[in-house]
């Protein structure tokens, strides 16, 4: 595990910390060496258990093409329908499906497995699992595959302005 400086981070680790910067949240982001592109990956790497993983999974609102993101717990799997349940509002009632990997760079700015809860390309529409909230602390993607940051769920709703709901299968 590598400390960071501004300068040893990957330029898109470098777009996360600055967008972090500017909601007011002073975190270190941490580069591994291995992957921590899957939550298992990142939870192993951390030292922390799957649940504390914010996993940012993009999805894209089928009608009109928005996209969507929903911030998960580790060990849970997304029900889209659930989710669009919670985004209702957002989404004016429509259904979300899966994107695929250049749909979520164009939109995010960012690679699979590497997406952060903030600094996109565009303003999404966005989720947070209610099971993130039992954790003290929690871990998200801090742009690269191997990079992540620190923060509170509380701080995850406060700087993404997330819609909190049950959004797990079978929840």
């Amino acid at each position: 595990m590598n400390g960071d400086t501004s300068g040893e981070l990957p330029a898109s680790a470098r777009k996360v910390r600055q967008a972090l910067t500017a909601l007011g949240h002073d975190c270190r982001i941490v580069v591994f060496d291995a992957s921590t592109r899957t939550a298992a990956d990142a939870a192993a790497a951390i030292g922390c258990s799957i649940g504390q993983i914010a996993k940012s999974l993009v999805f894209r609102a089928v009608d009109s093409d928005r996209p969507v993101l929903v911030i998960a717990s580790g060990t849970n799997r997304v029900d889209e329908a659930a989710v669009a349940r919670a985004l209702s509002g957002p989404l004016d009632g429509e259904a979300i499906g899966r994107a695929n990997a250049d749909f979520v760079r164009s939109r995010t700015g960012f690679a699979i497995g590497g997406v952060p809860p903030v600094g996109h390309a565009e303003p999404l529409a966005v989720a947070i699992d209610s099971d993130l909230l039992s954790y003290g602390e929690i871990w998200a993607a801090a742009g690269t595959p191997k990079a992540v940051f620190s923060l509170t769920p509380t701080q995850l709703v406060d700087m993404t302005g997330g819609t909190v709901a049950p959004v797990a299968a079978g929840a």
